[in-house]
Parts: structure tokens; sequence; C-alpha cells
């Protein structure tokens, strides 16, 4: 199987180039045409590949010329949509970094694109595969919690314009927090809900923190009440300092009927110190969430069956993101 990765302006390609490099199934090229384009100091280009041992191809259209047979967009948010549909039109299915696009316009046309070519999108969802959330979601099926009544969720972490300025660029990006940290947790959500609609969503926004160096927002609460009566919060803000041992993190809580269920997705680890960086270090283990997204990616391209998360469920969390924006906009509930 021939694989490309598109761009390496997220940072997460880098682990999913070493994901792959883990496979012996799959021949791996990558390209990342725009690095030059990047702030100084910004990494990218055939120096990242070589660090991975892939092959570097200096085009886009090189890379077509090659013919993969499926691409992982790790492109800046707004570049999703045209990656994607030239992948479809050539027949390459497409794992594309989150969120899928910028606007529910632009997510519904690579959703129509990969459907009318035939082609598998997935969406980089990992957390979806952390051993965190797995044991959540098997409490949840079991219906340890019974039915469930509300959820809080928690997407906190690290300015992100310290490794990659595009993150804070309205246009490129797709907004601040709320576009970066909303959909992770909706994300979860639609896997627990079994892909229940979002009803209405009424979001606030701020910018307390780094008020002096971006122009977006780094805090949010999005409230979000679905089809089912779950109502949800989404506490979605950029508010780690940049000593914190990891980028962030990620917590769920369910009230049901039943009980209350608890998940950390950074809970899997030993705690440690670091005397030279007078700074606390955290050393994960259990699942790889990168690797084993990747494997889902793969095998849902060899074997044709649907990936989770789908381009569909990626378009939900879109429709949310752009209800939160449109409620912070006019200070009213926007119903979906």
């Amino acid at each position: 199987m021939k694989i490309a990765v598109l761009s390496f302006a997220h940072l997460h390609a880098m682990s999913y180039l070493h994901a792959l490099s883990q496979r012996d199934d799959i021949e791996l090229v990558a390209t990342d045409p725009d690095h030059a384009d990047r702030a100084e100091g910004e990494s990218g280009g055939p120096e990242i590949a070589a660090m991975f041992g892939v092959r570097y191809l200096e085009s886009y259209d090189d890379v077509w010329e090659w013919g993969p047979d499926a691409v992982i967009i790790c492109s800046e948010n707004s570049l999703h949509r045209p990656l994607a549909e030239q992948a479809a039109a050539r027949g390459a299915h497409v794992l594309s970094e989150k969120p899928l696009a910028t606007s529910v316009e632009d997510a519904q046309a690579m959703v129509d694109a990969c459907e009318q070519a035939g082609v598998t999108l997935m969406i980089a969802h990992p957390v979806r595969f952390s051993t965190a959330f797995l044991e959540l979601k098997d409490a949840y099926d079991a219906g340890v919690v019974g039915t469930v009544k509300s959820v809080l969720g928690t997407n906190n972490g690290r300015l992100p314009m310290n490794v990659r300025k595009w993150f804070v660029d309205k246009e490129l990006a797709g907004g601040g927090s709320i576009t970066d940290h909303t959909v992770h947790v909706a994300d979860l959500l639609d896997s627990l809900l079994g892909g229940v609609e979002a009803t209405s969503v009424y979001a606030v926004s701020n910018k307390i923190l780094h008020s002096d160096e971006v122009e977006v927002e780094t805090g949010g609460l999005v409230s979000i009440e679905y089809a089912n009566d779950v109502i949800a919060t989404v506490d979605c803000s950029w508010s780690k300092p940049d000593s914190y041992p990891t980028w962030g993190g990620l917590t769920l809580q369910l009230v049901g009927s039943r009980g209350i269920a608890d998940m950390d997705a950074f809970n899997a680890r030993v705690d440690g110190h670091s005397e030279t960086d007078k700074n606390g270090l955290w050393f994960p283990y259990g699942v790889d969430a990168d690797q084993a997204m990747i494997n889902e990616f793969l095998d849902a391209v060899a074997s044709g069956k649907k990936p989770g998360p789908d381009g569909r469920s990626g378009l939900r969390t879109v429709s949310i993101v752009q209800a939160a924006y449109e409620s912070v906009r006019t200070g009213q509930t926007v119903t979906l």
C-alpha cells in the first residue's frame, strides 16, 4: 500500500510518520511544499522527512504522479478541503487532521467528494483510541452509568503559536481555542452517543490569557444540547503554561441515572521531576493512540470497512464549532 503524508504544518505529522514507519506493509513518501513560508525557526521540509528515513517529494503534484493509495493531510485547517478533493479525484483514501474543515460548507464538500469517488474519509481524532476513553466507552456501553443526563468535558492546552504560528491565524486555523479544542470532546461524545445530532449550541469566549499576543479567542465554554436530551459543556481553552509537562489535557465526566464516570485521557502516566528544568515530568504508558489510529485507517483502506471517526462524524463536529462561533457573535443560542 502506497501512503503519502501531505504537509508538516500540523506537528502531529511527526507522530504519524513515526507510526507509519513501524509498518512493514506500506511504501511511504511525504511532502511539505510550503515549509519555506513558515515563521523563522519552525521546522519542516526534507529535514523532517530525513529524521524518519522517509522519501521526500517536492510538491503535491509529485505525490499525485507517484500515485498514492491513501494520504494523510496535516496541512493548515483551511487547506484540508482542496487536498482532500485532489486526493479523492485520484482515487486516494483520506485521513484528515482535525477539524475536518473551517466551515460546514467545506466539510460537506469533502464528505461529498470522497463519497462520490468511493474512497474512505477518516478524521484524525486519536483520543478515541486512548486507553482511558476505551475503558469509559466500555463502561458506558455496558450501562454502568445508566442513562446519561449530562457531560462535563475539558480540553485545555498550551498556546500553540510557539510551535506553529498558523494556529492563531483566524483564516488558516478557522478560529482560536474554540476551533482547536471543542472538536476533540465533541468527537468523543459523537462516539459515545452513536452519532446523535446536536440540536442547539450556546457559547461564550474570552481573551483573558495571551491577549497581548493573539487576536483570536484563547478561552471558551461551549454548551451543547443533543437530540437525546443530553446536555454537554466543553471548557476549551489555551490555559496551560509553556512549562506544563505535556501539551495539555482532556477530561470527561458522565453523569447518569445510575452513577458518574470520569475519564482523564492523560492519567495513564508515571509522574517525575526534572531538576534541570525545575519542572514536572510525565512518563505515559498504555495504548499508543496515534499508532492505533493509523492502524485503524490502514485497516479500513485495506478492508473497505467504515472507519471511526468517519467524514460524517467530522462534519457533525464542525457544525458544532460553527454554531459556537455564531453564538459568540450574537450572544444567542443557535439551533442546528
